[in-house]
């Protein structure tokens, strides 16, 4: 094990003289900053906050080639990326606990960081296990033999946690470049107004709702999103599941919750092929159920970004959504 860290230490030492840039699209240059962020969100929010200073700093996003966070392995290359970085932003939960080494070898004595569960503290839930959901193969037990809790990490899918986590963006791009901290919180309250509007339109649509009942077909992870705004859910799987497939008695219970809630939409994230939705509508009595698609902004490509998707742009396609299907 410890040969394994010093051979690890030797490649993140010789990648701060070799790493010199992060992306295809960034300039290749070595005196500027280096912000490395895990997720789309963070990537996106501190290109906001940065502004018109954004070429000031080198910012990578790892996983810019949509992979999904929950079952991204990080290469040498990544590891390297990290270790050698001035802000380091990542989810800090089950799903990126390869963090913790690269966090450990870090090259900069003075590399700061953000992990979102951390900055929200009180404010994250643990993953909700509803009625008629697929249960998982195996529980991770704690090393005292328990089950270990754990944490939804999509707290990005919170408009208003969302101001919580740009915040303290803000605050460590105000230490890391001083010169330019009035910059930075001006840009920050503006794009808090942006999110705080889009909330109240969330708010408003959900308030006017007369049913509040989201039917997932999919994994779920709307559930800070539901907590925000009042409503309920029903769904196949947990949304950090690693199962893919449902069990009749899964597929019958969302299926009769469809008639007996009345409901007239399937919904499913970014990534599905729809099949279980399908099979679920096939399940109910009139079979004529509608799919609809939210995105849960965690497998965002390098593509995308290029072509101007942001945060707040994914967000609004969702509320986009839920006002055409939402009764």
């Amino acid at each position: 094990m410890q040969n394994t860290k010093r051979a690890l230490a030797a490649l993140l030492t010789a990648g701060a003289i070799l790493l010199t840039g992060c992306g295809s699209g960034n300039a290749r240059q070595t005196n500027r900053h280096r912000i490395v962020c895990s997720v789309f969100p963070e990537y996106d929010w501190t290109r906001q906050i940065l502004g018109t200073h954004a070429d000031d700093f080198e910012l990578c996003y790892l996983l810019e080639s949509g992979a999904d966070p929950h079952s991204f392995q990080p290469s040498v290359e990544d590891m390297m990326k990290v270790a050698n970085c001035n802000l380091f932003l990542y989810i800090g939960g089950e799903s990126d606990e390869w963090t913790a080494d690269a966090i450990a070898e870090a090259v900069n004595p003075d590399m700061q960081t953000v992990a979102l569960l951390d900055v929200l503290g009180g404010e994250t839930v643990t993953e909700e296990v509803k009625e008629g959901m697929q249960a998982e193969d195996e529980a991770e037990e704690a090393e005292d033999g328990e089950e270990a809790p754990e944490y939804d990490e999509h707290v990005w899918l919170s408009l208003r946690r969302a101001k919580t986590v740009c915040a303290e963006i803000t605050e460590k791009l105000c230490q890391i470049d001083s010169a330019n901290a009035a910059d930075y919180r001006a840009n920050l309250t503006a794009y808090t107004q942006k999110l705080d509007a889009l909330d109240q339109d969330f708010q408003a649509l959900t308030d006017s709702a007369s049913q509040k009942t989201l039917l997932f077909g999919d994994r779920f992870p709307f559930r800070y999103f539901t907590e925000d705004y009042g409503l309920d859910y029903y769904a196949a799987f947990v949304g950090c599941s690693a199962e893919t497939e449902a069990g009749f008695e899964t597929v019958v219970f969302l299926a009769n919750k469809l008639d007996e809630l009345g409901l007239d939409t399937v919904y499913t994230i970014e990534s599905s092929d729809g099949s279980l939705a399908r099979t679920i509508i096939e399940n109910t009595k009139d079979k004529n159920q509608q799919i609809a698609v939210l995105n849960s902004i965690q497998s965002v490509t390098a593509q995308q970004v290029a072509d101007g998707t942001t945060y707040l742009s994914l967000m609004q396609q969702n509320y986009d959504v839920l006002n055409a299907h939402l009764k």
